[in-house]
């Protein structure tokens, strides 16, 4: 079922954010505490992007291994500092490839996205919003799999000039219709803002030191962390933090 977390705030390294803290990323990895039911480790991959200071295209690092055993990585995340993180451990659905193609976060432009849930229904049930995309994005989806097809749903949003917020509030929304029972907490950023979904699935955010951090699951037992409620969309810049809900929609919306 996959997890994910974003950061916006003063540069850390991504050692800070990802693995020293208690039940952190790569804690979430090999331990996690809200699976709900879906799947028992996040150990098919995972991926990291970041934003370097005066940098507007992020640079990635994504590799279908579990993260405890990339050692490399381990010691990246020491030197590597940014105020603008994305990043997700992977537990693939079954029958979906696992390459390092298919690993969070995705990518266009200065844009960054993850998926931390499941496509009812796969493939049938979204064919019809996959079928108005135009034919290219679908030739150069990065892995044929549900997480591929909502970044180039989104993406479609995005570059027609939509809110990282209404991109994602829109697809999720739309994806719903078309197949309910569909767990779809969605994480983009363009590096300055993010937006979050939460459905069907757990979300929690916290304001830390002059910044935010957005989660699956809580990284520490801070009381500061709060949920974000079921079927809620969450927008966020270092200094501010919005909760409401996904607006309702119909399969047919494009």
């Amino acid at each position: 079922m996959c997890r994910h977390l974003a950061y916006l705030g003063p540069p850390r390294d991504l050692a800070t954010l990802l693995l020293d803290p208690p039940h952190s990323l790569l804690r979430q990895s090999y331990a996690p505490a809200d699976m709900r039911g879906s799947g028992t480790v996040n150990a098919d991959g995972f991926g990291v992007g970041w934003y370097p200071d005066g940098v507007t295209t992020p640079i990635r690092y994504r590799r279908a291994v579990p993260i405890w055993t990339d050692a490399a990585f381990a010691a990246l995340a020491r030197d590597v500092r940014s105020g603008a993180v994305l990043a997700a451990v992977r537990s693939a659905t079954v029958g979906m490839p696992i390459v390092d193609t298919a690993c969070a976060p995705f990518a266009t432009g200065r844009w960054l996205f993850s998926h931390n849930g499941v496509v009812a229904g796969w493939p049938h049930s979204v064919a019809a919003p996959a079928g108005r995309l135009p034919v290219t994005d679908l030739l150069t989806l990065d892995a044929s799999t549900d997480s591929a097809l909502l970044w180039a749903l989104v993406r479609h949003r995005l570059a027609a000039g939509a809110s990282l917020g209404g991109a994602l509030g829109a697809v999720t929304a739309q994806v719903q219709a078309c197949a309910p029972g569909s767990r779809l907490n969605l994480l983009v950023t363009d590096g300055t803002e993010l937006a979050a979904t939460a459905v069907h699935h757990a979300l929690a955010v916290r304001v830390v030191d002059g910044g935010v951090l957005v989660c699956s699951e809580p990284t520490d037992q801070s009381p500061d962390w709060e949920p974000v409620p079921d079927c809620h969309l969450l927008t966020a810049t270092p200094s501010t933090v919005d909760v409401a809900p996904i607006p309702v929609t119909t399969a047919e919306e494009p």
